[in-house]
This record gives structure tokens, sequence and C-alpha cells, in this order.
């Protein structure tokens, strides 16, 4: 799961970023509304964690933006600012939720989970399909009842494609989302190609049905027939 950190007190950013890696979470930073705005250009996260107060801009324009493009990221307001109308303002233009600085590293934690798990899962701690049942709290994955133990890589794999179940996904989203920044400084994305081969051959040797399909030449798909 990939986390935007817009903030401009590094300290903080820093606190939060290392508490969020402990528990899987692949952060990005962005210190300024400039910075803020470039990314959320260029790349999709599973939640943003925005300052309202930037040295360069009012962070709810960034929300705005977001609306534009209509993205899909989950947000939350993080803030010195305990004022009514921009807790008001912030969830009306779209945001998620709102945490007042100071808070505790956990509980921004259990909202992030809270988000992503509303957005992507239908607010379910448990993801069912078929033979292949995924617990999201203790990241256990069993097919017909017998554990399948994935690497976190694979594990985040798996996630991302039932999160986005029946959308064609290529490679290059699939290493911007592994690797974060650092994807455009790849010469080329054969290790998406190596974590996505080595999900599959995991999931079918335990008898997982063939869910996961190559698009040849564009990428993946996590393909469903709902019925």
């Amino acid at each position: 799961m990939k986390i935007l950190i817009i903030e401009d007190e590094a300290e903080l950013a820093k606190s939060i970023s290392e508490y969020l890696s402990e528990e899987d979470y692949l952060c990005e930073f962005a210190s300024s509304f400039l910075e803020a705005t470039r990314k959320i250009e260029m790349f999709q996260y599973d939640c943003i964690l925005l300052d309202i107060m930037l040295p360069d801009g009012n962070g709810l324009k960034i929300l705005e933006e977001l609306k534009r493009q209509n993205k899909q990221d989950g947000v939350i307001i993080i803030s010195a600012k305990n004022a009514l109308d921009d807790k008001i303002n912030g969830l009306q233009m779209g945001a998620d939720d709102y945490l007042t600085k100071p808070f505790h590293l956990s509980e921004l934690l259990a909202r992030i989970y809270s988000v992503i798990r509303r957005k992507q899962f239908n607010n379910a701690n448990t993801v069912q399909q078929g033979e292949l049942q995924i617990d999201l709290l203790a990241k256990k994955v069993s097919i017909n009842h017998q554990t399948v133990a994935l690497t976190k890589k694979e594990f985040d794999l798996l996630i991302y494609f039932i999160g986005n179940k029946n959308k064609v996904i290529s490679k290059s989203t699939l290493a911007e989302h592994l690797s974060g920044d650092f994807a455009d400084m790849l010469d080329n994305h054969d290790f998406v190609y190596a974590h996505v081969k080595n999900l599959k051959k995991k999931l079918y040797d335990a008898g997982c049905d063939h869910y996961l399909k190559t698009v040849y030449g564009t990428g993946y798909k996590w393909e469903v027939i709902d019925n």
C-alpha cells in the first residue's frame, strides 16, 4: 500500500514514514503545495495524508485538484488547525477523514487502514473470493482453508489486484506502486514480472482459480465475474 505524506514539518513526516514503514506501507513525501500537486498528477496513492497549512499554498486546493482529475485516492487531513470550518470544508470537498495535531501514530495507522478498507473492500476486514480468503488485519492469505505464505511484495500485489478487479494494470503502474519514486530510475520492470510470476505460482499451486490474467503487451488483470 502506498502513502503520500504532504507535510512541511520534516521531523513529523519522518516519524510518520518510519512508523508506517514498519507496517509495510510504502511512503513518499511532498513538503510543498507545488511538489504535492506534481505528485498527485503523476501517481496514484492508496491514501494521502494532507496538511492544510503548506508554505506555498492551501492544502484544500489539492482536494479540489484531486476532484478535478477524478482521482479516487483516499485523503486524511492532518492539521494543527482545529477550526470546525476547515474540517467541514475538507470533508465536503472529498476528504475521507480529519485528524488534528498532535495525534498518536497508532491512531493515524488505524484511520489509514479504515479509509483503505472502506474505499477498496467495502469496510470488510476479510476478503473472500471463492476458495481464496484474505485477512486484511492479520495479512494472512488462505486457499481452501490452507495458509499460503506470501512475501510482503506479493501480498501487496494481491491486495492491489483485488482492489482493482477487472481493470487492466500496466507493468509501469505496478512498478510505481511497488517502488514509488524509484520506479522512474529503473532500467526496466522485470522485477514486476518476477513478483507476479511468483504470486501466480503460489496461488495456483495451492489450488486457487486463475483469476490473475496476463494481458499480453499491456499488463495484468484480476478477472472476476460478478453474479
